[in-house]
């Protein structure tokens, strides 16, 4: 059986989910099915097996998840479902996608399991017997000949983006787990391309399979100036503050994911003064209309929706699309960012990314064969510059179209009385209007030094060790303060391992997903070093970068404190790490007496 895109699709609640599944889909905002999910949740909820063509971010993720999500029981304590990913990144983001659309299945656990991670931390979550595995093939083999891991019970599997795991060399290990698994399991194999060692594995392993293709005609306006900006440590709600201090925009639709955050993010506006409403499901009819008229009529600027909320919104003042979260797939981004940029006329779409979802921004431009271009966040020096235009101009008009005769009386009165100067009187009037919104430039985030400048000064120390001037270093000296927006990391690789600066911002920028220039500055010691990285590094994201090899040593990176580095980040406390031995015997001799061989010898006499 092979289908084309369907010309209209059903809503989620006619395609026989279960209704936990179902409430959770709708609290995501979405009532209509992408094309791949339309044609594969019937068949699969009907226990067969599926062989499905895709490309990356077309919504197969919840094409599996929700009908086999919705055949599970909970009750049960042995997994029924497992997900195969070629990378932990894809592993950690399936299992996050699961967990949502799960989040009213009681009694569910779902565990990614994938190389990197503590194998120990692993087995203690499998003893919680998880419902739901999603991992990469190696580390699923891993815990299968362990025997920690055991597929007995399985109900269905799923291969994801098959044609990957076959380029990264994994298919071998793909066809041993599938020998492992029961042979009435139902499969479900989804591939963005159909090569032949695939294709044997579908033949050899699926029984009678739906076949669905599914052609991306995903396209975007060329009117439309698309640019991104990547989440670092900066919050999401200042970064959106700054843009919209700066970009010329006439009305604005900004996207989040849930309900309850286009109330929350609505209310942060309006209290940073700006002029916005929530646009959501749980709105009737007439509050909807009556939210869309007052943009239309330039009594409000911004609108804060979800993806089904806006589905249809044609405002002709909408200048700016704002993806404030990231959406599911790359059908709905075309669909939010085709609210601007209509008629022929000009449009900006921004895109928030974080570091995790790098491979939605990629398909994302696969997709729409369009570069997406990355911005970068307005300094305080641009606000300020932007602010002041906004005063002089606010000033003119003023002059222009009021009757200042009472004000000029006023301060004319003053300046007599006073003797003052009309320029100082002038700049006390406008230092009182400003309070609120600064004139002056307030530092954010100071320049952070080039990687060029980073490895000049890294050279500049390696030169001074050749010419026999070693650099002096003490504790106060590595533990220096981190500039404004940054937090100072220690890794336990140096100089002695043979580490130079390019290794570290290499490995931290592949792993991290953090732009090169956004590291800051790196100190290398004999056996550590010390490297600046933007604040409010995820716990996910620092337990990764712990497990990053560089030079044939883990970086086993630790924040440091004021005093001394920690640990762990998020830990408090900040006890110095134990002293290690040096080697030399004591300078006193242990009481023998307190040995436990001693005490028992003192028993018996």
């Amino acid at each position: 059986m092979s289908t084309e895109q369907a010309p209209s699709m059903p809503l989620f609640s006619e395609l026989g989910l279960a209704a936990p599944i179902l409430k959770a889909v709708h609290e995501a905002g979405y009532e209509t099915p992408s094309p791949i999910q339309a044609q594969s949740i019937a068949p699969l909820l009907t226990g067969r097996d599926l062989l499905g063509q895709a490309q990356t971010g077309t919504g197969k993720t919840a094409a599996f998840s929700l009908p086999l999500l919705s055949l599970i029981n909970v009750k049960a304590k042995s997994p029924q479902m497992l997900v195969l990913a070629p990378t932990r990144e894809l592993a950690i983001q399936v299992s996050e996608a699961i967990q949502t659309y799960a989040r009213y299945l009681k009694g569910l656990h779902v565990l990614p399991i994938y190389g990197g991670q503590s194998m120990g931390i692993q087995l203690r979550q499998l003893q919680r017997h998880p419902q739901v595995i999603v991992g990469t093939p190696g580390r699923v083999l891993d815990h299968i000949r362990r025997g920690t891991l055991k597929l007995g019970e399985l109900q269905s599997l799923v291969l994801d983006e098959a044609d990957e795991m076959l380029r990264m060399g994994f298919i071998d290990d793909v066809e041993t787990i599938l020998k492992e698994t029961p042979e009435k399991r139902q499969v479900a194999l989804f591939s963005a391309t159909m090569p032949g060692p695939i294709h044997r594995v579908a033949t050899r392993y699926l029984k009678d399979p739906v076949e669905i293709r599914i052609k991306s005609k995903t396209s975007t306006v060329d009117t439309i100036n698309q640019r991104y900006w990547q989440v670092t440590g900066t919050h999401k709600l200042d970064a959106l503050t700054r843009i919209l201090e700066v970009e010329d925009f006439d009305g604005m639709i900004i996207f989040v994911r849930t309900k309850n955050a286009t109330v929350e993010l609505a209310e942060k506006l309006e209290a940073r003064g700006y002029s916005s409403s929530p646009l959501n499901g749980d709105m009737n009819q007439a509050l909807r209309e009556k939210t869309v008229d007052r943009m239309k009529k330039s009594k409000l600027d911004i609108l804060i929706a979800t993806d089904v909320a806006a589905r249809g919104l044609d405002i002709d003042r909408m200048s700016h699309v704002v993806n404030y979260d990231v959406p599911y797939d790359t059908e709905s981004y075309v669909h939010r960012i085709g609210r601007t940029g209509r008629a022929g006329r000009k449009g900006e779409a921004i895109l928030f990314i974080s570091p995790r979802e790098k491979r939605m921004l990629f398909a994302i431009e696969k997709a729409t064969k369009q570069t997406i271009t990355k911005m970068q966040l307005p300094s305080s020096e641009d606000i300020a510059d932007r602010r002041v235009m906004q005063f002089n101009q606010q000033l003119s008009e003023t002059i222009e179209s009021q009757d200042l005769a009472f004000f000029q009386n006023v301060i004319n009165d003053y300046q007599q009385e006073h003797e003052a100067d009309p320029i100082e009187v002038a700049a006390a009037l406008a230092y009182l209007v400003q309070k609120s919104r600064p004139l002056k430039p307030v530092k954010h985030v100071e320049a952070r030094p080039a990687r060029r400048d980073r490895e000049e000064r890294g050279s500049s120390v390696r030169s001074a060790r050749r010419d026999g001037k070693s650099p002096r270093r003490t504790l106060g000296s590595a533990i220096r303060e981190a500039e404004a927006g940054m937090q100072t990391y220690r890794v336990e690789v140096g100089r002695e391992h043979g580490a130079e600066v390019k290794n570290l911002v290499g490995a931290i920028a592949n792993e991290a997903g953090i732009d090169s220039k956004d590291i800051g500055r790196i100190s290398l010691q004999d056996n550590y070093s010390t490297i600046d990285l933007p604040q409010g590094m995820p716990k996910d994201l620092f337990q990764q970068l712990r497990k990053v090899w560089v030079c044939n040593k883990q970086l086993e990176i630790s924040l440091m404190s004021s005093n001394v580095p920690q640990a762990r980040e998020g830990d408090n406390s900040e006890r110095p790490r134990k002293a290690k031995r040096s080697g030399k015997p004591r300078t006193r001799p242990r009481d023998k007496a307190r040995r436990p061989s001693q005490r028992r010898e003192a028993k018996k006499g």
